[in-house]
């Protein structure tokens, strides 16, 4: 009698782990992606108005383009509204809202970090203003570009920067690549 109990609960267990799998993978995609790109890109694949959608739903067409826009956070309502129309998981629209809020947050706690600007030279980066890099989204091309053209003060300052862990990962998967 117990068997079947726990065979059951075994199998839950096994399509749970499986689920959570599947999505974290979709989600590692979209992470950090506001959830009004998301939406736009799966109105416009099944050739859906965005007013008229908005509508379908009882939401002002400005409110969704809002959140589309970017300009306007997804709410808990409303992504529920969406997700039942369109067919999509409870609590998709949500997750990526968290996401992007976290890649939000993120920017704006590194906004100020970035290397020793004294001493990298401006050479370097003949192709765009120091002071406008992104530091932690292009980490992978300027490690990759400091150790192809810099000097070795430049080397360490980025080495001391990003950490010896990264740096050897990246210059070892560009190594990879390149053969």
């Amino acid at each position: 009698m117990l068997a079947p109990i726990l065979r059951n609960k075994q199998n839950y267990l096994n399509n749970f782990v499986y689920f959570c799998f599947v999505l974290s993978k979709e989600l590692a995609i979209l992470k950090g992606i506001h959830p009004g790109a998301v939406l736009e890109r799966e109105l416009k694949k099944r050739k859906l108005a965005k007013g008229l959608f908005a509508l379908s739903i009882n939401e002002y067409p400005q409110t969704l383009s809002a959140i589309i826009n970017g300009k306007r956070n997804m709410n808990t309502p409303l992504a529920m509204k969406i997700e039942d129309r369109l067919g999509i998981e409870e609590g998709f629209f949500m997750t990526l809202q968290i996401f992007y809020d976290i890649a939000e947050e993120k920017k704006r706690s590194l906004k100020g970090e970035h290397p020793d600007l004294s001493i990298l030279r401006p050479v370097l980066f003949w192709d765009t203003e120091m002071g406008k890099i992104d530091w932690q989204r292009n980490k992978a091309a300027v490690i990759e570009r400091v150790f192809e053209r810099g000097n070795e003060e430049e080397r360490n300052e980025i080495t001391r920067f990003y950490g010896q862990s990264a740096v050897k990962e990246i210059l070892t998967r560009n190594t990879r690549t390149n053969k």
